[in-house]
């Protein structure tokens, strides 16, 4: 049996290799790629995405499908078109619902990995927020404390930089958008979300020597939002066994820090950031 699912859409002519990240009889734990939607668009419905591929290739009878024997697929929650990362899906209705039952207690399943522009004051900080669909430009989210939803998501730096941050991000509501909006409130709009305020990261801001080819273009190092669902910790809906699925980072993230890490660097290590903090509280008082 393949350890990748690959699905095509053929009036866009796009092809894609979809990793299986965890499977058995119960659960598939897949790797959505970037530029990838999760679930049909509510404005474009004829735009491809996961959800809608693979019930294509599951009436159709597909070789994956008839491999592993499935008849039902259902996701238990979604990404964002350019965030990259895990997402699980149930192969039964109760399977399902007991999924999204789990995911919807505010209690903290996923972690997200973000490079942000900015530094946080804080190696550890909350938002509480509430979310609610942007008045005007359609598609987007902000902060409403009015009309918005109940949204709670906890931040832990990683790795700090001269001018941006590697950041953990739990969120514990699952609102649209919810990590971009929330961290834009807080001036550090994640790499490359345009529409949060986050510019492209690109090496000639970096490395102080840069100089390009004549007749060339640079090319941004993280050129969509940088946004990856690492890790899925649930209780597995049929044996109660707590289960933890990991997603590797992709290569543009990859080769995004391996960068910053090379001409960013602060010597500083969020270890030690947070002890001199410590330190440093610990002499106020």
């Amino acid at each position: 049996m393949s350890n990748c699912i690959k699905l095509s859409a053929p009036q866009t002519k796009e092809f894609w290799e979809i990793p299986v990240l965890f499977e058995d009889s119960h659960l598939l734990a897949l790797y959505k790629p970037s530029g990838l939607l999760s679930c049909p668009d509510r404005y474009d419905p004829r735009r491809p995405n996961l959800m809608s591929l693979l019930r294509k290739d599951l009436e159709r009878g597909a070789v994956w499908v008839r491999e592993r024997n499935i008849s039902y697929l259902a996701n238990a929650h979604r990404l964002d078109f350019e965030t990259s990362g895990i997402i699980l899906l149930a192969k039964a209705k109760p399977v399902l619902v007991s999924l999204v039952d789990q995911l919807n207690n505010e209690t903290p399943h996923k972690k997200y990995t973000a490079l942000v522009r900015g530094l946080p004051h804080e190696m550890e900080f909350s938002v509480l927020a509430k979310i609610a669909p942007h008045p005007i430009q359609v598609g987007l989210m902000r902060v409403d404390p009015d009309k918005g939803k109940k949204s709670i998501t906890h931040f832990k730096v990683k790795e700090r930089f001269l001018a941006h941050t590697l950041l953990e991000c739990q969120p514990l509501t699952d609102r649209t958008h919810q990590i971009r909006v929330h961290l834009r409130s807080k001036s550090l709009p994640i790499v490359g979300d345009r529409h949060y305020g986050g510019k492209p990261l690109w090496l000639s801001e970096l490395k102080a020597d840069y100089r390009l080819k004549p007749g060339r273009e640079e090319n941004p190092l993280m050129n969509r939002v940088a946004l990856h669902a690492e890790q899925l910790v649930i209780k597995h809906p049929v044996t109660e066994a707590e289960m933890v699925m990991e997603a590797p980072w992709p290569k543009d993230l990859t080769v995004a820090v391996k960068y910053l890490r090379k001409y960013a660097a602060t010597g500083t290590t969020a270890s030690e950031a947070s002890s001199h903090e410590m330190i440093a509280s610990n002499d106020e008082t």
